[in-house]
């Protein structure tokens, strides 16, 4: 087995983020929808986005990636013949449930061993409602649905994660009759459900939304070429670096962004950082220990990992909360976080919703888990900046999920990294 080592060191210059990859899950599964000829352009060709595009190949989309580009044509989407295998993406498994659910054959769907520990049941309850035939282990993958999907009111739990409703509102189109998507409760990472609604209004559909959720026409979807934005999740990494160990600059950023993650930057702000942006360019740069803050993540969690590690060194003691659904995803990252910092020597508590953190000086440095979590290795990376010795993990390449060369890019800031048999 391969560990990878971190080193800290300092850290300066300036790195192009990866594209968004919940952007490019959407615009390859809105281009198939859409029939005819469609290009997506600046796409994340990632592990997760791979899935995505076999996922759509499984049911009739002709799909091949050309300099960069993903070409994708459609002429009769089906029922696919043969078991989906998302792998480890559970946006693929989220999405393609609600598409294969406007199928009247069966189609089973399935992962690794970390998806066939994620919740279904919201979705399949919704789906089951709307004449749809669903079966599962105990609400997780595999999964089994047939529909047709009808249109007409459909009611959804909305705490436990936005993709139940986002992958509602893409089949919408294809029912036989407009949906009216109810969403029970508060909605979390609505953000992501913004994403959905402006990127299916880009591809013609027609969609609103309303006091209780959203009203989605029958019309179908329009071919077209789309740019996919660099991801605000992937540059807090890089950010948060430059925050802790120097001074970097991320580049290619839409400052208009619908994405949620953009909040990296007040939080960053907050916390006393020099954060400053000219166009499309966004620099961080570390002004000393970060202040103590409160942080609501309810719509940010994917930034609850390392905005953790910003603070584990603040002066005082920081409260991230509002995000009960972090325990659903690749890991229980509210654990497997807590876990990370304590093995590193920071005080950190875990709580329901989120965690307690008293800043500590500096952190001592360790063998950490990551436990495959893409989100959790790349913080433990950055954690080496403000370690007094390394940090030391598996080396499963886990990182290529989100933002394949990474390891590369914080390299040639001045991230010291080694790797080892042992």
């Amino acid at each position: 087995m391969t560990d990878i080592t971190f080193k800290g060191g300092s850290v300066r210059g300036k790195v192009t983020p990866p594209s968004s990859k919940s952007f490019t899950h959407r615009a390859i599964i809105l281009s198939a929808l859409a029939g005819g000829k469609s290009k997506v352009y600046n796409p994340l060709i990632s592990f997760d986005t791979e899935a995505t595009m076999e996922a759509m190949r499984s049911i009739g989309a002709d799909i091949h990636v050309e300099g960069g580009t993903i070409h994708i044509s459609s002429n009769g989407l089906h029922a696919p013949d043969r078991t989906i295998d998302v792998r480890n993406s559970g946006t693929t498994l989220r999405l393609m449930t609600g598409v294969v659910s406007t199928f009247d054959a069966e189609t089973i769907l399935t992962g690794d061993e970390s998806i066939q520990k994620r919740p279904m049941s919201p979705l399949l309850d919704a789906l089951s409602s709307k004449g749809v035939v669903c079966s599962s282990k105990d609400g997780k993958p595999p999964v089994s649905v047939k529909g047709p999907l009808s249109g007409g009111d459909i009611e959804i739990e909305g705490s436990m994660s936005s993709q139940f409703v986002s992958s509602l509102m893409i089949s919408a189109p294809l029912a036989h009759s407009p949906m009216d998507i109810r969403v029970k409760g508060e909605l979390v990472s609505k953000p992501y459900a913004d994403i959905t609604l402006s990127m299916m209004r880009a591809f013609g559909a027609k969609v609103e939304e309303t006091g209780y959720g959203y009203h989605v026409d029958n019309e179908p979807y329009r071919p077209r070429d789309y740019t996919v934005p660099s991801d605000y999740s992937s540059a807090a990494f890089p950010l948060v670096a430059g925050a802790l160990g120097g001074e970097v600059t991320v580049c290619n950023m839409d400052p208009e962004s619908k994405q949620g993650d953009r909040k990296i930057a007040d939080i960053l702000k907050m916390c006393g950082m020099g954060i400053t942006g000219d166009g499309d360019r966004i620099t961080c740069k570390r002004t000393g220990r970060p202040k103590a803050v409160d942080v609501d993540m309810s719509d940010i969690p994917d930034l609850f990992p390392i905005v953790s590690v910003l603070l584990s060194t603040a002066d005082g003691e920081s409260i991230l909360y509002g995000a009960p659904h972090l325990r659903f995803k690749e890991s229980d990252r509210i654990q497997l976080t807590t876990d990370m910092i304590t093995a590193l020597g920071g005080d950190i508590t875990g709580t329901d919703d989120g965690c307690i953190i008293r800043g500590v000086e500096r952190l001592k440095g360790g063998r950490i888990v990551h436990d495959g979590d893409h989100r959790m290795m790349m913080s433990a990376a950055v954690a080496s900046l403000i370690c007094e010795e390394p940090v030391i993990m598996e080396d499963d390449a886990c990182w290529n999920v989100s933002y394949p060369g990474f390891v590369e890019e914080m390299s040639s800031l001045g991230m010291r990294c080694d790797r080892c048999t042992r």
